[in-house]
């Protein structure tokens, strides 16, 4: 109980307990559709056969909603605050799921319809939730470890997927593949998290840094007399004003960012180049149809559904090393060596699956390869959640200045959510054409992410913005993005000395030193 009440009068816990909660809600939405579509009256009520591409078209067209959300969700972060962006997000993917939970509720006619909707409206309130809340995260706290905060963040993530996947494997088998409830409970189940969201809300601070650029200094200050209390509040107040004037001279908009004239061309491809990559890795596929994967290993329906439970839950765990390591490594060589390790499982579950495939040919019994089929996947989903689920989100809050960091978020989410159409999109028609060989697909990609990290991407942890502002204005003067080639390879890894500590970079606020 003790728990409990300090957790409710620690303005700082309720803020990671609310972003957390929030976060979750996108897991919840991945862990659903994972056995919605293979539910036989699901795909009666929408018309569709179980190999048809439209199965893949509504799981996609959720990303396109994200997309436009985002951009949606950022201007109005930035015009009204960022919790009346929260605000609208939520309640915009409640309205959505209600859509999708009514769709051919007594009728039949126009259920496909009514689902594509469901899927594009929830979508447009995930993705502004995706934009904006790492954005409220990072601006409420400034000084501490950053990854490690978004990283517990991104393991309620995991949590919301294990909570999805388990009630509709429970409904699933109580109630059978025929029956609409066993795919509509799992989908209204959803509308715990917006719910308890937007009933919270109201607890919970606008940042201070929105208020100080705003020019409503005495609200920032009640703000972080919430937050920190009075004896603090005046002094963080000072350091907020002034880093607003330092950074007024970095403010950019989307003409900087998205053309390569622009000043902030370099860092948005960074952004870019990350949400690519990730998609790339092929763990949204996997998280949406992961049944399937293991079908390909050689188990059947209901065997593959249990051991994608025990894949999510394995997640979960191993997504602790994920805020262990993220500060004290750094972002980058969790990146390189996660996709290193995902290259290699990937061309080991190639060979797994097509053994698996022909094994009646070659007389190999089934558990002989798909026992180590399972372990590998478990081990490389594991891997993806240290080195890729949280790095990608955490980065351009890192590397935009404070004037255009819901900018450089709401970009990421549409690529993100463009990526993540295109994979989610292909990936069943890779199931029905490729077979295994979808393995050797990703390994590949994989390696091309590994590469274009060890490249490209600079090391942002244990800086604070002005350091990582200094590795693109050096590179710019350089003439190269390669990382080992600016300012001798400094920005390959974590910052030596007092840096490393904590002294000046990563425990400093995001919008100035105090």
């Amino acid at each position: 109980m003790s728990f409990i009440r300090d957790m409710f009068m620690d303005k700082k816990k309720e803020i990671v307990l609310f972003s957390s909660t929030a976060i979750a809600l996108y897991g919840y939405d991945q862990g659903m559709m994972s056995l919605v579509n293979t539910n036989y009256d699901y795909l009666n009520t929408m018309g569709i056969p179980e190999d048809d591409p439209l199965v893949g078209i509504i799981v996609s067209v959720f990303y396109i909603g994200c997309a436009v959300g985002s951009v949606l969700a950022s201007l109005l972060a930035d015009k009204a605050g960022r919790k009346p962006s929260i605000f609208a997000c939520l309640a915009t993917t409640a309205v959505g799921n209600l859509l999708m939970f009514i769709s051919g509720l007594g009728y039949q006619q126009g259920a496909r319809t009514v689902m594509f909707l469901g899927r594009i409206v929830m979508g447009l309130g995930a993705g502004g939730i995706d934009s904006v809340i790492p954005v409220y995260s990072s601006e409420l706290n400034e000084e501490g470890g950053r990854g490690k905060a978004l990283a517990q963040e991104f393991q309620a993530n995991i949590f919301g997927l294990n909570m999805a996947f388990a009630i509709n494997l429970g409904v699933t088998n109580a109630l059978g593949k025929e029956n609409q409830w066993s795919w509509r409970i799992p989908i209204i189940c959803m509308q715990i998290y917006p719910v308890l969201l937007l009933s919270f809300i109201y607890r919970l601070p606008e940042t201070p840094r929105w208020f100080v650029f705003h020019d409503r200094k005495e609200e920032a200050k009640a703000a972080l007399a919430d937050i920190y209390g009075e004896d603090e509040a005046k002094g963080k107040l000072e350091d907020l004003i002034k880093a607003s004037e330092e950074e007024s001279s970095h403010s950019v908009g989307y003409s900087d960012m998205l053309f390569p004239s622009g000043n902030s061309f370099h860092p948005t491809m960074v952004t870019v180049m990350g949400q690519v990559n990730q998609a790339l890795t092929g763990y949204g596929a996997i998280s949406v149809y992961g049944p399937q994967i293991f079908e390909l290993l050689g188990f059947g329906v209901t065997t593959a559904e249990y051991l994608t439970q025990g894949n999510y839950i394995s997640y979960f765990l191993l997504m602790t090393l994920a805020w262990m390591l993220i500060d004290r490594v750094g972002r980058r060589i969790l990146m390189i060596v996660g996709a290193a390790s995902l290259t290699v499982s990937f061309l080991i579950l190639t060979v797994l699956g097509g053994l698996a495939m022909n094994s009646e040919k070659l007389g190999i019994p089934n558990l002989a390869v798909s026992v180590p089929g399972t372990v590998v996947l478990y081990i490389a989903t594991g891997m993806f959640g240290i080195g890729w689920l949280s790095e990608i989100w955490l980065i351009p809050t890192e590397i935009f200045p404070s004037t255009s960091r819901a900018q450089g978020a709401a970009i990421s989410v549409v690529i993100w959510g463009l990526a993540n159409f295109a994979v989610t999109l292909l990936t069943p028609l890779g199931f029905n054409n490729l077979k295994y060989w979808l393995f050797l697909v990703i390994a590949i990609t994989n390696l091309f992410a590994m590469w274009w990290t060890w490249i490209y991407s600079p090391e942002t942890g244990g800086r604070s913005f002005e350091d990582n502002q200094k590795f693109f204005e050096d590179a710019k003067e350089s003439g190269t993005w390669s990382v080992r080639k600016v300012d001798n390879g400094e920005y390959t890894h974590m910052p030596r000395g007092e840096k490393a500590d904590g002294g000046n970079g990563e425990s400093d606020p995001l919008l100035g030193h105090r």
